[in-house]
């Protein structure tokens, strides 16, 4: 997949996330959200030639890009898309934990965006 096919994925299951919340399916929002966050990160480590292949690898693209940035809230904000993904499998976050997730990830994808632009 090219960078420019992540970035898209991203932004529609980041509107996919925020369709399966309105609808109270939140093991599937959580899940779309987790899938948002992921393919931006995979976006940009297509792009600067690092390893994304394995889920191991996010916490380390997002351990790079903070020491890049010096900007925490991209590990901070990744845990809520973490813990979104673990919703999928448990389902025992409220409505308004997912949904403060999704805004989570949607300001992780909005902080990552601009660092594709720079690559």
């Amino acid at each position: 997949m090219t960078t420019e096919k992540h970035q898209q994925a991203s932004q529609r299951f980041l509107a996919q996330a925020r369709r399966e919340l309105a609808a109270g399916g939140l093991p599937q929002a959580s899940e779309k959200a987790w899938g948002a966050a992921t393919q931006m990160l995979k976006a940009i480590a297509e792009q600067r030639g690092w390893e994304h292949n394995r889920h191991r690898h996010y916490l380390s693209i997002t351990s790079r890009l903070r020491a890049e940035t010096g900007d925490g809230d991209i590990r901070r904000w990744f845990s809520s898309a973490s813990a979104l993904h673990e919703n999928f499998y448990e389902d025992q976050m409220m409505a308004e934990d997912v949904a403060d997730g999704l805004d989570d990830v949607a300001a992780l994808i909005d902080k990552l965006r601009p660092l594709l632009a720079q690559a």
